[in-house]
């Protein structure tokens, strides 16, 4: 063999060894994707195996439509945590999923899987709506738990009308049918009777297996069997009576406790969506969430401006009175006694006039535009100063009465200002957008003042002036 035939021979070999290795690490990229792929499946839900057939399994999922899907009260114990806390969910939701297939062995294998929906409460209002959680599992093992329970349930009913029916022999037919077969020659009673006994007989199916027939003569076991089942029978009612009627009884004191508490005489319902619920009684607080409308919270107190409600579990927030519905019933008589009150900002100022002029100041968003100017002046000039935190109150109070007033006339200005005229007073500047987000509620109360402008800034609070810096 020359030169050229066996390097044409190498190269076929190296050709073959390549294509081998090249086949086998496909193969075994393959192999390694079928392994994995069973693994992530099953990772999606719970699964468990049942001895009983598919159409079985399927038949009771039928009668547990029901506990398939519907509301949770609460989704601590139900979702696992994601990127936000569980409080800020509400009106959470599930649905599970059921697919059934059969064993090789002749049972079948559930699969679950559960899917929980709930509204996200945004602190910042921005990304609020409804989110899908995660599931924990235990929406999951409570559904086949519940089918694993059913299932039993049903191998129990059938298996006891087959206990309870499976007869005593008795010799006595099989001696009888003989003697009456071994008479050479009846009688024409005796010949009538045979047969009258062929015609049923032949009407009966034929059996695999010879079963003994209880003959009821002159009274005997039919007559016994019948008093002894009517007897157990009675004696099993006479029993179980008791327990009905003390659970007949609990339902009923149940379904009254549960007509008291229908509706609490301690809510408060929210007016709007987006009120803010604040972490103490201030306007500048710190907003925990923007509440919907209709949602009711239990009030633990209330003064004259705020209303002091639970949120859930231990949690505490505070409303602005006039954003909810209080109580039936429940007016400003109520109010704790307090003789050391403090003063009401609606008692100390008022409005003295109102004009349109251009604005009287050098802040950017309303520098030379048209706003209505509001001029506040103590009822008491020689009242000694009531502090930056009533002052914001009643500021508050105549920018929710003007805006609503210039929406109505619809008057062209492009901001409202407010003047205290008095010696430790002030100006508050607001533009009329800004005013308009605050009253649809997507601004909190603080997100309000770090909009505005204040002149001077430290005759309001430290917030005020940061934000006019």
């Amino acid at each position: 063999m020359d030169y050229a035939e066996r390097f044409g021979a190498a190269m076929k070999g190296h050709r073959r060894r390549f294509h081998r290795s090249v086949f086998g690490v496909l193969l075994t990229a393959a192999f390694g994707l079928c392994s994995a792929n069973p693994g992530s499946a099953q990772s999606n839900g719970l699964e468990r195996t049942f001895p009983q057939s598919k159409a079985t399994v399927e038949q009771v999922l039928k009668t547990m439509q029901g506990s398939t899907s519907g509301r949770l009260p609460v989704l601590d114990g139900f979702a696992a945590a994601g990127d936000h806390p569980l409080d800020h969910y509400r009106r959470g939701y599930y649905e599970c999923k059921v697919h059934v297939d059969s064993t090789p062995s002749g049972g079948s294998a559930v699969r679950v899987s559960a899917e929980i929906t709930a509204w996200y409460n945004d602190p910042a209002g921005s990304h609020s709506g409804y989110q899908v959680l995660v599931s924990n599992g235990r929406l999951e093992a409570d559904l086949l738990d519940q089918l694993a329970d059913q299932l039993s349930a049903n191998v129990q009913a059938v298996a006891a009308p087959a206990r309870n029916a499976e007869p005593t022999p008795s010799p006595a037919p099989a001696p009888a049918a003989k003697t009456t077969a071994s008479v050479p020659t009846p009688t024409p009673a005796a010949a009538a009777a045979p047969a009258k006994t062929k015609s049923v007989t032949a009407a009966e199916p034929n059996l695999s297996a010879p079963m003994p027939r209880i003959t009821d003569t002159g009274g005997g076991i039919l007559s016994s069997l019948a008093q002894t089942l009517a007897e157990q029978q009675k004696e099993k009612n006479s029993a179980t009576a008791p327990d009905q009627r003390s659970l007949q009884a609990e339902a009923d004191s149940l379904e009254q406790v549960l007509k008291n508490q229908a509706h609490p005489n301690n809510l408060v319902a929210v007016k709007k969506d987006g009120t803010p619920v604040v972490a103490t009684a201030s306007l500048n607080a710190q907003t925990l969430f923007l509440a919907s409308a209709h949602d009711e919270f239990e009030m633990l107190d209330f003064n004259q401006d705020w209303v002091h409600v639970r949120v859930s579990g231990i949690s505490r927030g505070w409303i602005w009175r006039d954003s909810v519905e209080m109580p039936n019933g429940l007016g400003d008589s109520d109010l704790p006694p307090n003789p050391q009150a403090a003063p009401v900002a609606a008692d100390l100022y008022h409005v003295a006039r109102e004009e349109q002029s251009p604005f009287p100041g050098d802040w950017e968003p309303l520098r030379g535009k048209t706003v209505e100017i509001v001029t506040v002046e103590k009822l008491d000039d020689s009242a000694k100063d009531p502090g930056p935190q009533l002052r914001l109150g009643f500021a508050k109070s105549v920018l929710d009465k003007s805006y609503s007033e210039l929406a109505q006339k619809q008057q062209k200005v492009e901001g409202i200002v407010l003047i205290f005229d008095s010696a430790d007073g002030g100006m508050i500047a607001a533009p009329l957008p800004v005013l308009q987000q605050w009253k649809a509620g997507k601004l909190s109360d603080a997100a309000l003042w770090h909009e505005c402008f204040f002149d001077p800034p430290e005759s309001f609070t430290a917030s005020a002036a940061a934000a006019s810096q």
